[in-house]
């Protein structure tokens, strides 16, 4: 609060100082400024009484106005709003990682609800939304029109109640219906497990529990691989994941980073800017990594791959970002209630600012779209592939030790395995595979 002060307080003066002669159209000026903003507020006031009085049916004096100062923030930018009493609280409960809903994150488009994208795990997740999807109705009553916060009123409801959302998808070339049954979401901020020598740290969002989680996590993967020396590598997969807290992104790329910048913020007044360096440490102790993004991978988790990337600490993979590139403030009012207002843009380390544009990954990988239902083929009807082995009265190898022979069956094994998880996730495959070929080249001298 004191550097805004004396920022303010320097530009006023620097003012004083620059224009001596000119003080007087000036002050006309703003006095002119000053009188045109006091007629508007009176003009508001007008209206404020006259609905009160003769509008068809009696209104609550107080929604009028919470919806007077919502449509001034939300005319600013999607990402700017009132948050009531109720939604202050159901905010502060989400960043502590477990609240009741459909496990969405969503934003407003066009005048539709559009999907950023699905929470692992959650109901809308297992129900098949996807990043990128639009929301034009729900349980039959169209959204368009409705504020955001409106719209998410309508899927709010008791947990294990049935919602009936209409879904416009790109590919599709009609809108279809999905039913789902509301829970309580309980985030998992991070994931880990082990793929072979690879270490995969699956990050769903940036809450209070990241940090902590994905330190604990990492270190017990690799105490199961028996130490650092048998892991390849590391894949942070920050797909679909919405973003959640500026402090969490940072302290993430800390992570990863020994020094330089993470990740930079100006708003209207320059003085007000902010930059956030990282702290000697890696807790990968320089081995490779690569960072998965695609089109649900917004706010958070662009700082984070974007910062990795301009520091050349990993090989960003997958598909562009969402291209979130602004920073929310979130202040306190009287009532309980708050204000999320949109108060700064943040750059990558390089300079870039996100806003719009994502973040481009190094190597472009979709993701091949599920096979439906009609076109997966039936059991029996793939041809089995036979080999010399199956030959009746064929020659045994005998070059080859027990133990040779074992070795080879397990690395065939690894490679069947790294094929079945093509199946399931081809851009994880591709991630682990990039850090095979990365390890195979052996250390830089």
């Amino acid at each position: 609060m004191k550097k805004f002060v004396m920022a303010a307080v320097g530009g006023t003066l620097a003012g004083i100082l620059a224009t001596t002669q000119l003080v007087g159209p000036l002050l006309a000026q703003e006095s002119t400024r000053t009188t045109s903003v006091y007629e508007q507020l009176d003009l508001f006031g007008d209206i404020f009484e006259r609905i009160r009085a003769q509008y068809v049916e009696e209104v609550d004096e107080g929604e009028l106005i919470e919806a007077a100062i919502n449509g001034m923030l939300t005319s600013l930018d999607p990402h700017s709003s009132y948050l009531s009493p109720d939604d202050a609280t159901n905010m502060r409960v989400q960043t502590r990682g477990e609240f009741g809903g459909l496990g969405i994150e969503v934003t407003q488009e066009e005048g539709f609800v559009k999907v950023v994208s699905p929470i692992d795990g959650t109901p809308a997740d297992e129900a098949g939304i996807e990043a990128g999807d639009f929301i034009t109705h729900v349980d039959g009553e169209s959204v368009l029109g409705l504020t955001l916060d409106d719209a998410v009123d309508l899927m709010r409801g008791p947990v294990g109640s049935e919602i009936i959302i209409t879904v416009v998808r790109e590919d599709q070339p009609e809108p279809f219906d999905v039913s789902i049954i509301r829970d309580t979401i309980k985030l998992t901020a991070v994931r880990t497990r082990l793929e072979g020598e690879t270490v995969v740290l699956r990050v769903t969002t940036f809450n209070d529990q990241t940090t902590p989680n994905l330190i604990s996590g990492l270190e017990e993967q690799v105490e199961a691989a028996g130490g650092m020396d048998n892991v390849n590598g590391f894949v942070l997969d920050l797909r679909n994941n919405p973003g959640g807290l500026l402090t969490q992104a940072i302290k993430v790329s800390d992570t990863f980073l020994e020094k330089g910048e993470i990740v930079s913020t100006r708003g209207r007044n320059p003085a007000d800017g902010d930059r956030y360096n990282a702290t000697s440490g890696d807790l990968a102790m320089g081995k490779p990594i690569v960072v998965l993004i695609n089109g649900g991978s917004a706010s958070a988790s662009e700082i984070v791959a974007g910062a990795l990337q301009d520091h050349r600490r990993a090989i960003v993979v997958g598909t562009k970002s969402f291209g979130k590139g602004s920073v929310q403030t979130v202040m306190p009012l009287r009532g309980d209630g708050a204000m999320r207002l949109t108060t700064a843009r943040y750059y990558t380390p390089s300079g870039r600012s996100i806003q719009n544009l994502g973040v481009s990954p190094d190597i472009v990988v979709q993701q091949p779209r599920a096979k439906l239902a009609s076109e997966e083929e039936e059991p029996g009807t793939t041809p089995a592939t036979r080999s010399e082995a199956d030959l009746r009265g064929s020659l045994n190898n005998d070059s080859l030790t027990d133990d040779e022979i074992r070795q080879i069956e397990e690395d065939r094994a690894k490679v069947e395995a790294a094929a079945a998880l093509r199946e399931e996730d081809y851009q994880m495959a591709y991630a682990i595979d990039i850090l095979k070929g990365l390890s195979a080249l052996g250390p830089k001298e």
